[in-house]
């Protein structure tokens, strides 16, 4: 496989440092979009154009949704917690100005590749619902535009939300003491969010080695960390059908390990997520997830009644 064939890590340091990421997207509706490559290569500033076959244009702009199924094993106060999770992937246009969803065709329009995330589980008498959204441009290579997490439960709300301007601006409410409201700038780097859109856009641009990343937002905020970029370290590794790209922070005892298929599309199969509990555990309960039913569908378009059955095919309650 040709990505497979890593170039020289410090190499990709070097070129990955050109690469700013001030892009947007395009959609006035998600199942009626047009493609934009910008013309306006100022507000672009320095990335990097991205060229793809007609292929993975045919697939990512169906006018339709790619939605997944897992079956989630999520660890909460050291127990293993049964439940759903979801991925949405879809193209859509996007307004880099205002970083949100554009909602007429325009010349000004970028197209993005976004990624909205759902877990729902039980910790014992209450449920935990969340959900995180990433916004990656498809055409120019770059971090993601734009990232936002919440999390509700029975004793509070949290929201966080990243804005990619000259610098990573993030914004962070809680209902725990000392979080409530937070407002921090951030020297660009990796975002382990943005991990999802980079495999599904270009697996080649996955990051090895040595790096800085950001966290997940919900590790973030579950976790009670502070937000900041950690040291960490990545492999990849191909299978026969499947790649296994591995992020390891050792300073914060966590893993995560995403399984994907080799060819494009290069869907998600599962993924994991080791945490340490309590300090200097190095062992820590396993959160997996596991594909159950994908479909392409045009879900905007089937929010009446009728289509409950739906869910069923979809092995959701």
């Amino acid at each position: 496989m040709k990505y497979l064939k890593i170039m020289n890590f410090s190499l990709r340091i070097i070129l990955f440092t050109l690469l700013i990421v001030g892009v947007g997207c395009n959609s006035s509706e998600e199942n009626n979009h047009t493609i934009i490559h910008s013309s306006n290569t100022s507000k672009l500033e320095q990335t990097s154009p991205r060229e793809f076959s007609s292929e993975f244009n045919d697939y990512w702009h169906s006018g339709k949704a790619e939605v997944t199924s897992y079956q989630l094993s999520q660890e909460r106060y050291g127990e293993l917690r049964e439940g759903t999770a979801v991925t949405i992937f879809v193209t859509e246009d996007f307004l880099v100005k205002e970083q949100v969803k554009a909602n007429t065709i325009s010349e000004e329009n970028l197209t993005v590749l976004k990624l909205n995330q759902t877990k729902n589980f039980n910790t014992g008498i209450y449920p935990y619902s969340i959900m995180s959204s990433t916004f990656s441009p498809v055409y120019e290579s770059g971090h993601a535009l734009k990232i936002s997490s919440s999390i509700q439960e029975w004793c509070g709300q949290m929201y966080m939300q990243l804005n990619n301007k000259k610098d990573f601006e993030i914004e962070s409410h809680s209902y725990f003491e000392g979080e409530a409201d937070r407002k921090k700038s951030l020297s660009k780097t990796w975002l382990e969010n943005e991990l999802w859109n980079v495999i599904r856009i270009n697996p080649e641009e996955l990051p090895i080695g040595d790096l800085l990343m950001i966290p997940s937002f919900e590790y973030l905020q579950m976790r009670h960390k502070e937000i900041k970029a950690h040291s960490a370290f990545a492999t990849i590794k191909q299978g026969d059908d499947t790649t296994v790209y591995t992020v390891n922070y050792p300073e914060l005892q966590r893993q995560l390990v995403f399984y994907f298929k080799n060819i494009f599309p290069y869907e998600i199969e599962k993924w994991e997520e080791v945490n340490a509990t309590a300090k200097n555990d190095t062992v820590g309960l396993r959160t997996t997830a596991i594909k159950m039913k994908r479909m392409n569908i045009d879900y905007w378009n089937k929010n009446k009644n009728e289509f409950k059955s739906l869910r069923d095919t979809l092995n959701l309650k």
